[in-house]
């Protein structure tokens, strides 16, 4: 089925496939402010500078584990989308419009769970929006907003729990130094392999990324 246009008549294949390449322009924002890519790479950002490490992991592997991470984390959505949307619309069951609308009640759904009561009802005072009967009926855009200063909060607080431990190690070691009467070196330098030897003893990858895909369930 093809997508109307305003004169009632169907939208040519060209028209179709420059909205759809419309869209796809606006994919890394999707990516970045609609799905838990956010949350993740903020999250191990923060763990990075918490080992004391300025460049390793490099960006490019950072970017890489929070993107197959959120792929993870997102299989049920997109498995959903693929049923409600794409697969009806390569089947012509229903034209572009239709499959964008239900592709963006997937993600609806999933928004609405990460995002908190209070962050809501903010943003719906600011733009003076009525009382909504269900979460259904909440916009994008006031979801949207909720939804990242949520997934914010949540990094943050990820990310103080996990600097919570490097941060004893670097007081330790600067107390030791001091009282020795080593105050020109760096304490980074001596607690950094302690820092790592403990993240390591921990198995601290499986336990972070074990942790950043189970904070999305429920």
């Amino acid at each position: 089925m093809s997508e109307i246009g305003g004169d009632g008549r169907p939208l040519t294949l060209s028209l179709q496939l420059l909205l759809l390449m419309s869209l796809l322009t606006v994919l890394p924002s999707l990516l970045l402010m609609m799905t838990s890519f956010t949350r993740i790479i903020i999250v191990l950002s923060i763990l990075r500078h918490a080992l004391g490490l300025q460049q390793t992991p490099p960006n490019q592997v950072l970017v890489g584990l929070s993107l197959f991470l959120s792929l993870f984390v997102m299989q049920p959505v997109i498995s959903e989308v693929n049923r409600v949307a794409i697969t009806p619309y390569g089947q012509e069951q229903i034209d572009i419009g239709e499959a964008v609308s239900r592709s963006g009640d997937a993600l609806h759904g999933f928004m609405m769970k990460q995002t908190r009561k209070s962050d809501l009802m903010m943003f719906a005072k600011i733009a003076k929006a009525p009382t909504y009967a269900s979460p259904k009926d909440v916009p994008f855009s006031i979801l949207l907003p909720a939804f990242v200063t949520s997934e914010l909060k949540t990094a943050f607080q990820i990310g103080f729990l996990i600097f919570l431990p490097f941060l004893v190690i670097d007081l330790i070691v600067a107390s030791a130094l001091m009282s020795l009467g080593m105050m020109m070196l760096s304490p980074t330098i001596i607690s950094m392999p302690f820092k790592l030897l403990l993240f390591v003893l921990v198995d601290g990858w499986a336990l972070t990324m074990g942790s950043l895909a189970s904070s999305f369930i429920g």
